[in-house]
């Protein structure tokens, strides 16, 4: 039986770094600010910075997708799904604007070496060049993590799986806003679209040369 190392083979794999950013991880950003209990996020963080650390040393592909949003950007069918529950489509749909500190990378930033993808939609793979950038580096494996667990990362995973990539989350470098939501989502990813590895078998996999 294949082990990890050669699962997740440099050679083919790239490491997908989902959505950690100022107004989703950072307390001064839109969701810290709004309330939300950041507190499984910075470990997230520090373990997608070492996992990043560790594939570069090692020559695999780093992607950074991010959302970027502009109000020409924005969903009426998301608008309105907020009204339904009496919020105010303005002040949420308002997150990481381009251009401002809100969208910026934070806790692993990219290097000039790395890929960033943006997004206007939960998925990395949605009306993105995720994908072709992908399998233009003849890359078939992906080794998740981000923010948030059930959103983002569930949305990219799901995609991911769709265009039949193999696709591992590494579980402590993923975060929500919820113990519980965020068990959840990865019991069903587990169940039906990836492998859950913690950050430190994947580094063991990683060895340098």
């Amino acid at each position: 039986m294949a082990s990890l190392r050669d699962w997740i083979d440099p050679a083919r794999t790239a490491l997908v770094i989902v959505d950690m950013q100022v107004d989703f991880a950072a307390p001064h950003g839109v969701v810290g600010q709004a309330g939300a209990d950041l507190g499984a996020v910075p470990a997230a963080l520090s373990a997608a910075s070492g996992l990043a650390d560790v594939a570069r040393a090692v020559s695999v592909a780093i992607v950074f997708v991010g959302l970027s949003t502009c109000a020409e950007d924005d969903s009426p069918a998301w608008a309105e799904r907020l009204q339904r529950f009496g919020k105010a489509p303005e002040e949420e749909l308002a997150l990481c604007r381009a251009g401002t500190p809100g969208a910026d990378f934070y806790g692993p930033r990219p290097t000039p070496d790395d890929l960033v993808v943006h997004k206007t939609r939960y998925s990395g793979f949605f009306r993105t060049d995720l994908d072709r950038l992908l399998k233009a580096r003849g890359i078939d494996t992906l080794v998740v993590c981000g923010v948030t667990t059930e959103c983002c990362v569930d949305s990219t995973v799901r995609d991911a799986f769709h265009l039949d990539y193999q696709v591992f989350i590494a579980a402590d470098a993923c975060a929500s806003y919820n113990q519980g939501v965020h068990d959840a989502a990865l019991a069903s990813l587990e169940a039906n679209f990836a492998m859950l590895v913690p950050s430190a078998e994947v580094i063991l996999a990683w060895p340098k040369a």
